[in-house]
């Protein structure tokens, strides 16, 4: 029926990842044209939490399952709510609908609409004809009139009324209307001759005028939060501006300003064949494996990213993307460029971290907890450097849930001992590194081998894990990491959500950390990689904790990639060394006894990675997974990489679909859930606490 009709009752909201679906109280006042809800039942007579206008907003029933479904209001805020069942859901939208429409109807009929401002695509005859000859100084806009109204000189500007805001959302839809018209316009361009859909103008028109209708709607949304602020006295608690969410489906690549097109099945290299029919992964051995790292050869790969070519070539590629996304949105589930990739996995990238290793088995040699402490901070510092391949920002491969990556570094012991002396002389110069002894008597190896091992653990949202440990020194170290990434108008944004725990267990002692932000700038000219954000270090046994901060660059003068940082003793809030400089160049450290320590990055060794040969790995290690791929790329054929990948990526798809219709829960193979976090499933120290119980017993 079509009758309105005032209801109420209980739904789930979703929140954010932290905190995720909570019961809400909701009341649809059909009056008022608002969707309002509560804490609970109970607190029905206080203030709502929060309040939407249904005028003008779009009920869309979610096709994820029959449960969910969302409201987004002319605002932009958006509700994604959950009934109990497909029936009560049902019953949400279809109330919610009415009022809606209702609404929206009653604005219309007491504002009609306002006289059209000229907008008209210049019209030469047919942009093949001879009479159309576009001039080497013209530009493209000047193909386009756009009139403005202008207000009378002198006039002063009215102040705003609340119903005015009805007036302002006309002309808005008008603009919005406009904007279309533009972009159906240039997109109607013939393919070649002088003035096509893919002229760099045109498609930077395309972009800036997605972007300007994105800032005047957050415009219209703080006009809004004033105009509710003016009658309520205040905004509501919890108030927030969002940003639109995406009106376009990306989940095509973009190729010259149109979807790919990829030959039939027939056609399709046995390679890619081969990509899409690999079995589920819970079908095959979830079982750990144990990797020997005899196994494991040296790292021929040097695949490093200074090749600005393919972005070069690529750029109406890029144009064409950012004309479709808008600010702040969530690049999670955005399919973006083949061209832009790195040739590894995000998974291989933080292997990419620990290649340092000397000075992460050095921490635990440390003689005093202030000086593991600034140990850690040193190696800490130094692991962004080589983990980027080169100076262009490309993006490593997403991994796809089930992924893993192995791999080991081998540092002689006599280098270790060295170092260790040699680094931190000044704060224990009698130190002495004690060695395990081996139980069998054999001879032991003159080398320490550090092992490393990654899991792409969650694809909703993408979640790594990653653990490595030194079983001689007793040191290992275990993270999970979320990776969001956001458009920024000229740059993309990845916040790394997660946690990571430092080990040491020859001290009993255990170091929390958190990662910085990573900013890919100028994504139209030459794109380069800046962190940015504030980052803690803990120790909470000893009392010692380090503070970092990696500057972004200022908009005028200011150095790039610079990093301060400073560590302290908690207790007495005493600083025990400082830190400065570039965290891909020259750091400065600066000891509480007055003493100065440089660390030049560009000179400090690398020791190079061990991998087992391809035809040793599985089917789910990422060198094998995306060989494909990264050959591709090395032979510069995108259309090939991006055939390959897109395989990978239907099969993912299908996969994730399969487990949900037969609702069969993902296994993880070497990580497991621990509360909000992921840990190894054998780490070192149950490894030890259980040879040490083992060891009691036996006495």
């Amino acid at each position: 029926s079509d009758h309105m009709e005032n209801i109420c009752g209980y739904l789930m909201k979703y929140t954010n990842l932290v905190t995720g679906w909570q019961y809400r109280y909701f009341v649809l006042n059909n009056d008022a044209g608002l969707l309002e809800y509560f804490v609970n039942e109970q607190s029905r007579h206080l203030k709502p939490r929060g309040t939407l206008q249904l005028a003008g907003a779009v009920i869309s029933p979610s096709d994820e399952d029959s449960h969910t479904f969302t409201v987004n209001a002319a605002s932009g805020e958006q509700y994604k709510l959950r009934a109990t069942d497909a029936k009560e859901r049902q019953h949400w939208v279809s109330r919610l609908q009415i009022c809606t429409q209702h609404h929206t109807e009653a604005i219309g009929k007491n504002n009609p609409p306002l006289k059209s401002r000229s907008f008209s695509l210049a019209s030469q005859g047919s942009a093949n004809s001879p009479g159309v000859q576009r001039r080497p100084s013209q530009n493209a806009v000047s193909f386009f009139n756009v009139g403005h109204h202008r207000l009378p000189t002198g006039k002063r500007v009215p102040i705003m009324q609340p119903d005015h805001l009805v007036d302002v959302r006309e002309m808005m839809s008008q603009a919005e209307g406009q904007q279309r018209d533009l972009i159906r316009s240039i997109e109607c361009l013939p393919a070649s001759g002088h003035l096509t859909s893919l002229d760099q103008d045109l498609l930077m028109l395309k972009a800036t005028s997605m972007a300007t209708m994105n800032c005047l709607n957050d415009c219209f949304h703080i006009l809004q939060l004033q105009h509710a602020s003016q009658q309520k006295g205040s905004l509501p608690a919890g108030t927030t501006i969002s940003w639109l969410e995406p009106k376009i489906s990306l989940a095509n690549h973009f190729k010259n300003g149109a979807a790919q097109n990829f030959p039939a099945e027939i056609n399709k290299p046995a390679s890619v064949r081969e990509e899409q029919s690999i079995a589920e992964p819970c079908q095959l051995t979830r079982e750990p494996e144990e990797i020997n790292p005899d196994e494991e050869l040296e790292d021929i790969c040097d695949d490093k990213e200074d090749d600005l070519g393919a972005v070069e070539e690529q750029r109406s590629v890029i144009l064409h993307l950012l004309s479709q996304l808008k600010l702040g949105m969530d690049l999670t589930r955005v399919v973006l460029p083949t061209f832009i990739l790195e040739k590894r996995s995000l998974l291989e990238m933080y292997a990419d971290f620990m290649s340092h290793p000397d000075l992460f088995i050095a921490i635990t040699n440390g003689g005093s907890p202030e000086e593991r402490m600034i140990r850690f901070v040193e190696y800490y510092l130094t692991s962004f450097h080589e983990g980027r391949k080169g100076a262009i920002a490309k993006k490593p491969y997403n991994p796809i849930i089930g992924e893993t990556f192995h791999c080991s570094w081998r540092m002689p012991k006599s280098t270790v001992a060295t170092n260790a002396g040699t680094d931190c002389s000044a704060h224990s110069p009698s130190e002495q590194v004690t060695l395990p002894k081996d139980p069998e008597g054999q001879a032991e190896p003159d080398y320490y081998t550090v092992k490393f091992v990654a899991e792409q653990v969650s694809h909703h949202p993408p979640v790594s894990g990653f653990y490595a440990e030194c079983v001689e020194r007793n040191i290992c170290v275990n993270a999970h990491v979320w990776t969001k990434s956001k458009f920024l108008g000229m740059s993309i944004g990845v916040t790394m959500v997660g946690e990571g725990v430092l080990h040491l267990l020859e001290h009993g002692e255990e170091y929390t950390f958190s990662l910085p932000c990573a900013y890919a700038r100028s994504i139209l000219t030459v794109p380069w990689v800046e962190l940015g954000g504030k980052v803690n270090i803990n120790c909470a046994k000893t009392g010692y904790s380090a503070s970092i901060n990696f500057h972004t660059k200022p908009f005028y003068g200011g150095k790039l990639h610079r990093v301060t940082g400073e560590v302290k003793q908690n207790m007495t809030n005493t600083v025990v060394c400082r830190v400065q400089g570039e965290w891909n160049s020259v750091l400065e450290f600066t000891y509480s006894n007055g003493e100065t320590k440089y660390v030049d990055l560009t000179k400090l060794s690398v020791t190079r990675k061990r991998v087992r040969p391809l035809e040793k790995q599985g089917p789910f290690e990422s060198r094998r997974l995306w060989q494909h791929v990264t050959e591709s790329l090395r032979d510069g054929d995108i259309d090939k990489a991006t055939e390959h990948k897109r395989a990978l990526e239907e099969r993912q798809r299908n996969e994730e679909r399969l487990r949900t219709e037969t609702e069969t829960p993902w296994c993880t193979k070497y990580f497991l859930k621990d509360g909000d976090g992921w840990v190894y499933h054998k780490p070192l120290w149950k490894t030890v606490s259980a040879a040490q119980t083992q060891q009691m017993d036996s006495n």
